[in-house]
């Protein structure tokens, strides 16, 4: 369709390339948009600036998330599945395109898109003229310019239709996943599936950090949500102490006690981890700190404490018998 189309926004015009199908989409918080995308200069030659189909995967938005190009939500809100459109955007809607842009490149690289920006608010970015590290983007940055979108949109999905990243919830939606992820991996750990299970107790500990970062540490929320973090850390921990990442239990318990020193189910797991790793002295140290703390635990205590005595003596045997090995001079012929 030859036709050009003015939405109701100023600066903008859109030229339908392809019908789509269906009703305009209604876009709501959280809803996500897949789509496929091309960026041009509004030159003679239609310079191509990016275009997702060289990535091989389609660009994805989640409404309500603070995207930093604003306007795509609005060019994409009048297209219909199926649909590809040509949007003009004067320069007022397109002076962050160079950030936006240069984030969206590192990605594609397997690149931090947040490695070396400064700490400031999105227009001082824009008017902060240091190099993006691209040169056609720096161009844009210092002279802001009209750009061409075309866009083919294939699908939206409402909030509720798809699985979403832990990033693209709100509170509200964080504090519900959590105690629905705490029983997935507890039913994963019945199954004795540990890695599985140990992804889902990561990922509700992310929401619940995500959530502390916002409160002021030791106070009310903060200690809430710390209460909610530490039985999933514990789980986690158990589930590689069970696969064998040893060094990853000594880590987040260590992390743990720093917080919390009275935790005699941290020390447990970092005692057993210490033990499997040959560390005889620390694990003797933490087993016995838990039965201090906690003297329910004194027998659970004693039975490790033996086998660690066995496995040690074993180990010392096993070990004098190589070093002889290794002295016994040659025998004759």
């Amino acid at each position: 369709m030859e036709e050009t189309y003015l939405l109701n926004v100023e600066g903008v015009k859109k030229k339908i390339l392809h019908g789509g199908q269906g009703e305009l989409p209604k876009l709501q918080d959280g809803s996500k948009i897949t789509f496929h995308f091309q960026t041009l200069k509004d030159d003679f030659e239609r310079t191509v600036i990016d275009d997702s189909r060289e990535a091989g995967i389609p660009m994805e938005i989640i409404v309500g998330k603070m995207f930093k190009l604003e306007i795509w939500e609005t060019l994409l809100s009048s297209m219909r599945a199926g649909e590809v459109a040509e949007f003009w955007c004067d320069a007022i809607h397109t002076g962050m395109y160079a950030l936006v842009s240069r984030g969206m490149r590192r990605i594609a690289e397997g690149r931090d898109p947040l490695e070396g920006q400064k700490h400031r608010c999105g227009m001082g970015n824009m008017f902060d003229y240091h190099s993006t590290g691209y040169d056609d983007l720096d161009e844009l940055q210092r002279t802001p310019q009209p750009l061409i979108f075309i866009m083919e949109l294939f699908r939206v999905e409402e909030p509720s239709a798809y699985k979403r990243d832990t990033w693209a919830m709100s509170k509200e939606e964080k504090l519900a996943a959590v105690p629905v992820l705490h029983s997935e991996g507890n039913r994963l750990v019945l199954r004795k599936e540990f890695g599985q299970a140990a992804a889902k107790y990561q990922e509700a500990v992310i929401c619940l950090r995500n959530l502390q970062a916002k409160e002021k540490p030791w106070e009310e929320g903060w200690l809430k949500l710390e209460s909610l973090v530490t039985p999933l850390v514990l789980n986690y921990c158990q589930c590689q102490l069970e696969l064998g990442e040893y060094y990853e239990v000594l880590e987040h318990t260590t992390e743990l006690l720093q917080k919390h020193n009275d935790n005699a189910k941290a020390y447990f797991k970092r005692a057993k981890a210490h033990a499997a790793v040959w560390n005889e002295r620390e694990a003797r140290e933490d087993f016995l700190r838990v039965a201090h703390l906690d003297p329910s635990m004194a027998a659970a205590v004693k039975k490790e404490l033996k086998q660690l005595g066995e496995r040690m003596r074993k180990k010392h045997v096993e070990d004098r018998k190589r070093y002889q090995g290794l002295f016994q001079p040659p025998q004759g012929p």
